[in-house]
């Protein structure tokens, strides 16, 4: 194979090996916990592998690679090969980072990322001001209120947040009335092929608000931009297993291909960015027990729904925010977000989802904490 190789990792360490995962049985299983509180840094090497199975003329494929830098994640380099033309890129709204690789016609694509990257555990406390945040300008603030493709502010969106939200004052208040109405009103619905599409407007003019991470917590920050408060969604890959015993918040670091996890954020005035996760509050609710729970108060979900109000586990690692991604060189428009791998061939867009054509394998080392 023709190799190009970059290799950006920072510092030289060898990749490690994989650190015991916790096991995934509850201590005491009438009395779950899910608290997760800053503390100790992980780091792991992530890696995707993509080979795409019989193109047609010249092809083109775009990686995901992390480009959140914060108090709760950081990324220490990255490297790649591949027997196409590939190189690191970023897009220039929002400096979303990803691996681009062409391939001449003729050419099987195989393109190989490793990113090593360390998170840790986030929680807010929300019933006082925080301290320490960064503050950001009106400016972006503003950008992330802003409407995208499927997640317009204005219409249906905006008479259910206002319905939502109503005798809410506070930014803090309409936050949680918002998160409430998305626990109450959405559910997980196993059939949605991948993570969702996140369209939020056919889903609140059908009244069909079942979907997965990309649909649920798209409507949780549609919802908050059209009530003013400034939200995003993070999309990214569960990594390892939660240290809490919470099957459905887990990954397998071994295959993580199924992995990929949409997340949000919400601006407070008094708090900076904070997490939230109304979608793995119904995952929880739909497959955690044998028997869909249909209510928060349920000791399962009760912690859940709890912790995630303001707070993540860090065994999960978020790619970016982006929405309506322009792919260099892509042919068929911008990407709604970029969460898996996606590919262009002379036919169009791959489809990421059907592992026969666009076979990609993820997989995640612990390699400290």
């Amino acid at each position: 194979m023709n190799t190009v190789r970059r290799t950006l990792l920072q510092g030289g360490a060898a990749l490690g090996a994989c650190l015991s995962a916790p096991s995934l049985v509850f201590a005491n299983p009438s009395s779950p916990r899910f608290e997760p509180q800053p503390g100790n840094w992980r780091t792991f090497d992530v890696t995707t592998r993509v080979v795409l199975e019989h193109p047609m003329g010249e092809s083109r494929v775009w990686l995901p690679v992390p480009s959140i830098e914060t108090d709760w994640q950081q990324t220490l380099g990255h490297s790649f090969q591949s027997n196409g033309k590939a190189s690191l890129m970023a897009d220039g709204a929002e400096g979303t980072r990803f691996v681009a690789a062409e391939f001449a016609a003729g050419t099987q694509p195989v393109v190989e990322v490793t990113s090593r990257v360390r998170t840790r555990n986030r929680h807010a406390d929300l019933s006082r001001p925080g301290k320490g945040f960064v503050r950001e300008d009106a400016a972006a603030l503003h950008y992330y209120t802003r409407p995208t493709e499927l997640l317009p502010t204005h219409g249906i969106v905006r008479e259910t947040a206002r319905k939502a939200t109503k005798g809410a004052q506070t930014d803090v208040q309409k936050v949680r009335a918002i998160y409430d109405w998305v626990v109450a009103n959405a559910w997980r619905e196993p059939k949605v092929r991948g993570c969702g599409e996140g369209n939020i407007r056919v889903m609140l003019e059908t009244g069909n608000l079942g979907g997965k991470c990309a649909d649920i917590n798209a409507l949780f920050v549609g919802l908050c931009r059209a009530a003013g408060v400034p939200a995003r969604d993070v999309y990214g890959l569960r990594l390892v297993p939660s240290a809490f015993g919470y099957k459905q918040l887990s990954g397998n670091p071994a295959n993580l291909s199924g992995a990929q996890h949409c997340r949000a954020e919400v601006y407070l005035q008094q708090h900076g960015w904070v997490a939230m996760d109304p979608a793995d509050v119904t995952k929880v609710m739909r497959h955690e027990a044998p028997e869909w729970i249909k209510t928060v108060d349920h000791p399962l979900v009760k912690p859940v729904y709890d912790g995630l109000f303001g707070g993540w586990e860090g065994n999960w690692v978020g790619w970016n925010t982006a929405h309506d991604l322009k792919l260099p060189g892509a042919k068929l428009g911008a990407a709604h977000f970029l969460m898996y791998p996606v590919a262009e061939t002379a036919e169009g867009r791959v489809d990421s989802y059907v592992p026969a054509e666009f076979k990609y394998a993820i997989s995640a080392v612990q390699v400290k904490g």
